[in-house]
């Protein structure tokens, strides 16, 4: 607008609008040269061109030499002594510039959010070679599962969580505290014998949507196994399911409650032959357990419930446990079972002879009956 106003006046009215309104001759004079020069293009207040030239314009080669140090193994060379090293901003961009790619590691950033990639951690998915009977078998464990629900029996899904050690020790997870306050734990969760342990038995319940819980304290068997199944039957399934002649028990192919454990079934006929139950198993195959409902339908959310919360002691970690619950309605009971289970129990082959087992047509290994023994 002074500028105009300088042209209007003519000769000298650069001066005089200087005085007048204290803007710079030299601010008024480009302004009039603004204003007789060419008009911009629509939607612009600038003339293109000016300020620097992008790094990719003047160094091509960059994204490239970028990726290849990102992911040595696939784009650039395996042998790469970054590929050892933790991969920060700060890091990439000093490899870079002894690459003679100059740049900083804030640019290094955009350009890896440009290229797709950004901040993961691990994901546990991969689970071993497939056994060619893994599909078969879920639908055959699902198949099951449906009948016996529609028929109104008890099924349950069973497993041991991770142990977890007890005391102020570091637990995985954040929660929501006053800024800068974090809880304080041990340095150091160096192992030894004189530190106590929870070894967490699930059992869920699929048609209650309930789980129970049994925290040992010795070690996990497959008697501590069958022990946890006996508790949980006793303290709440045979009051949900009265009139029960047959309990399914889904498991995963391994572990303390696998298909292979001699003294895993050795139990189960003695939990048979107690309650007058028929137990009908099935394991998952193996390298599947990530199937089986327990886990994310149950220690998920345990996890979840504890997560950034030291389990001092065992109090904490059963009143975590059975204050665990869902949007869906999950309810959770927990105890402490400070009962001692030694491990190195053989079972003989007279032992397996007399179990009343009847394996099914279609892998006998995975899918099994134990009834109830005839007494005398």
């Amino acid at each position: 607008m002074a500028a105009q106003d300088a042209i209007r006046l003519g000769y000298g009215g650069i001066s005089r609008v200087s005085r007048a309104c204290g803007l710079s001759r030299v601010t008024l004079t480009k302004g009039v040269k603004e204003l007789r020069g060419k008009p911009l293009p629509p939607g612009r207040i600038r003339r293109h061109g000016a300020g620097r030239q992008s790094l990719l314009a003047g160094d091509p080669t960059l994204l490239g030499a970028l990726e290849a140090l990102v992911e040595p193994l696939t784009r650039g060379d395996p042998e790469s002594p970054l590929r050892w090293t933790c991969k920060s901003t700060r890091v990439l961009a000093q490899a870079l510039s002894d690459q003679k790619h100059s740049v900083g590691h804030v640019k290094v950033s955009h350009f890896l959010n440009d290229l797709g990639y950004s901040l993961q951690g691990n994901r546990k998915t991969e689970e071993g070679d497939d056994h060619p009977d893994r599909d078969a078998q879920f639908r055959h464990i699902n198949d099951q599962v449906c009948r016996a629900m529609k028929k109104a029996e008890p099924v349950i899904s069973v497993d041991t969580k991770k142990k977890e050690l007890v005391g102020n020790y570091e637990n995985t997870g954040r929660q929501w505290r006053r800024s800068k306050s974090p809880i304080k734990v041990n340095g150091h969760d160096f192992l030894g014998p004189e530190v106590p342990r929870a070894y967490p038995y699930g059992i869920y319940d699929l048609g209650q949507n309930s789980g129970f819980v049994n925290v040992g304290t010795d070690h996990d068997t497959s008697t501590f196994a069958v022990a946890s199944i006996r508790g949980w039957w006793r303290a709440e399934g045979r009051r949900l399911y009265p009139n029960a002649k047959r309990l399914l028990i889904t498991a995963d192919g391994g572990g303390r409650n696998g298909y292979r454990p001699r003294l895993w079934k050795w139990e189960l006929q003695r939990l048979a032959d107690q309650t007058g139950l028929t137990l009908s198993i099935h394991h998952f195959p193996p390298g599947t357990s990530k199937w089986n409902k327990v886990e994310h339908r149950l220690f998920s959310f345990i996890s979840s419930n504890w997560r950034g919360e030291p389990l001092r002691d065992y109090e904490t970690v059963i009143r975590l446990i059975a204050g665990t619950t869902t949007a869906k309605g999950l309810k959770v009971t927990c105890r402490l079972d400070r009962r001692k289970y030694p491990v190195g129990y053989k079972v003989s082959d007279v032992d397996i002879a007399s179990i009343n087992m009847k394996p099914a047509k279609f892998h006998g290994e995975w899918n099994y009956l134990i009834q109830p023994r005839a007494t005398s």
